[in-house]
């Protein structure tokens, strides 16, 4: 079961949905995650913190300092399947 307000934390930050989408493929370097969503490199930091901190990623190689390689977490990929239904919702057209 995902916390509603873990589902509130990623939905208030694109660049959250972002990141864990690109994480969820495969395994990445920080740098990849900057080439495939155009993002600014500090943005991708921050957002790599606050993702970890939650436990929605972890870092595969923490000692490496130049390379780490990020990967989605089982809580991850809930919370990632729980928004992408939340944000493929459809509201039913308004009648007149």
């Amino acid at each position: 079961m995902v916390d509603k307000s873990m589902l509130s934390f990623i939905l208030r930050g694109k660049n959250r949905i972002t990141i864990l989408k690109t994480i969820s493929k495969e395994e990445v370097v920080s740098a990849q995650i900057e080439d495939e969503t155009k993002m600014y490199k500090s943005h991708v930091s921050r957002t790599l913190k606050e993702l970890r901190k939650k436990k929605l990623i972890k870092c595969v190689n923490p000692k490496d300092r130049y390379f780490k390689f990020y990967k989605i977490t089982a809580l991850g990929k809930n919370v990632l399947e729980k928004i992408l239904k939340i944000k493929n919702y459809k509201k039913p057209p308004k009648s007149i």
